[in-house]
Parts: structure tokens; sequence; C-alpha cells
């Protein structure tokens, strides 16, 4: 039986993105991710303005007046959201914790995916694959994968990208496009990465706190890796401390964002006390310009 906060939570992220949905992202989710290609449609008579480069000249021919072909647009896509529910997104020090964030963005993706009638999946994996609901369309099924992310119990703490990335290139044949939604606390995913990338269509969506980029001083304080278990003492009052930490933090995210570019993936960085709308709808517009 599912906690009626659990379900209380899913409603109220249905309720919202939605609605932003509607009134924003869907229109930039079908702008953005083109169908498969174009099936022909019918002939129609030529109007001006039309391109002449679709006359259909057999048709032109046999009647004597120019007719052109009218194609329409084979819209139905497959989207995967391939979900990492290691340990560390478990960790919050504003309004929500890591994974909180990261199923509100999958039902926002998913809701404008079935919008504009595609299809959605999704693979949930910590070191080892804990869940795959193979894409299906409709609002229930929507709803359905919300509740595997807010509430699925992983048996797995740590994370293997490369290992989620290898299955999904396994049990998913049809080309997708793919949100690999993660904190990246992980190693030895960028061949896989680029492997799969080969095929699909994949969109790297990092999810931070902003305790993993800076500290204010709060003086000796205790830290846990979630992963691990290991536990270290810092002095946050430390200006060297805080200095070296936000820097080596700013490193890593550039060495990401490096190492996405050299192998031509695309790239959002969503921070837990910022909205993600705004990042959302740069990487749609971006996206749609350069295709």
């Amino acid at each position: 039986m599912i906690p009626k906060e659990v379900l209380k939570k899913i409603r109220r992220i249905e309720i919202r993105t939605k609605k932003l949905v509607n009134d924003l992202f869907s229109g930039e989710y079908h702008s953005t991710f083109k169908g498969q290609g174009m099936e022909f449609e019918e002939v129609r008579q030529y109007e001006p303005g039309d391109d002449i480069r679709l006359i259909d000249w057999n048709v032109t021919a046999r009647t004597g007046y120019p007719h052109i072909k009218k194609f329409k647009e084979e819209r139905e896509l497959s989207v995967v959201l391939l979900v990492d529910a290691s340990s560390s997104g478990q960790f919050g020090t504003r309004k929500q914790f890591k994974s909180e964030t990261a199923a509100e963005l999958c039902a926002l993706l998913a809701f404008s995916a079935i919008k504009n009638n595609d299809k959605v999946g999704l693979i949930i994996f910590t070191d080892s694959i804990e869940k795959f609901v193979p894409p299906q369309k409709g609002r229930g099924h929507v709803l359905r994968l919300i509740r595997e992310i807010l509430y699925f119990r992983p048996q797995g703490v740590q994370t293997d990208i490369g290992g989620a990335l290898e299955y999904f290139t396994k049990v998913i044949k049809r080309k997708s496009v793919v949100f690999l939604v993660s904190d990246f606390l992980s190693e030895g995913f960028y061949k896989p990465l680029q492997i799969a990338n080969k095929k699909h269509d994949i969109i790297a969506v990092k999810i931070t706190d902003p305790r993993e980029t800076s500290f204010e001083n709060v003086g000796l304080i205790e830290l846990e890796d979630a992963e691990t278990g290991e536990v270290i003492m810092v002095d946050t009052a430390s200006r060297t401390f805080r200095r070296e930490f936000a820097a080596r933090a700013q490193e890593d995210t550039s060495a990401l964002e490096k190492g996405f570019k050299l192998i031509n993936l695309d790239f959002i960085n969503i921070h837990t006390d910022q909205s993600y709308i705004v990042p959302l709808i740069n990487f749609f517009k971006k996206r749609e310009r350069r295709h």
C-alpha cells in the first residue's frame, strides 16, 4: 500500500507539471524533438507559396493543373527516463532532496511526451538495474512512472551509470530520446555513453544540491558519503577549505561538460535551490536552433 503522503505528492506533481506542460513545454518539446521521418498524406492542387520541389509531375500531367505531394511528420517517438536512484540522491539542504527534483523533472518530461502522443519508458538504476518499465502511452502510465521514481526503494546504494547504459542498449532497440538523470558521482561511463549516443539521442541531466558546490561558515561538521558510508570531519570556518572545495566542485562540473561535449552529448545542469524551468527552456530553444 502506497502511503497517503506519497499519493498526495504524486497528485501535487501532476497538477504542477501538467500546468507547465500546457502553458510552456508542450510546444517547446514538439519543436525540439522531431519525429522519425515523413510519410505521404495526400496530393492536392498547387497553391501560391507552395514549395515547387513537392510538385507531383505525374498527377500534374494527367490533370493539366499543378499538384503537390503533401507529407506529415511521423510523430511518435519513444522517450526513456534513465534515472539514478543511488543513495546520493537522498540528499537535500534546501527545498527538497535531489531525488524529488528528479521526480518532478521526469514528470514534466513525461507529460510533455504524452501530450505529443509519444511513448515513455523508465529505467531505475543504482549499481545494478532496479526497475524497467517499457515505453507506453497515457496519463495512467505516466502517473505510474512518477510513483515508481518517488516510492521505489532500491536495493543498491552506489552508482554504475555505465552498466545502466549497457542494459538500456540491450533492451531498447528502437531509436529513442533518453534523459539520463543523475548527479554523475560515478566514473567509467563515457565509453558506454558514447556507444549508446551513436544510436539514440541522449541528454544528460545533472541534479546538484548547493552544498555540493559551496559551504557557508558553520564551524566543524561531519560529512558522510551516502554511497560508501565514509565519514570525515571538516572545518567550514576555514576560508581555504571553502575556497578549495568550491574550486574543486567547479573543476568537476567543467570536466563533466567537456567530456559530454567531446562525445557530442547535450547537457542540462539543474540545481535543487533554483527553478528547473529556465534551464529546460534554454535547452529546448538552443537545441531547436541547432537542429
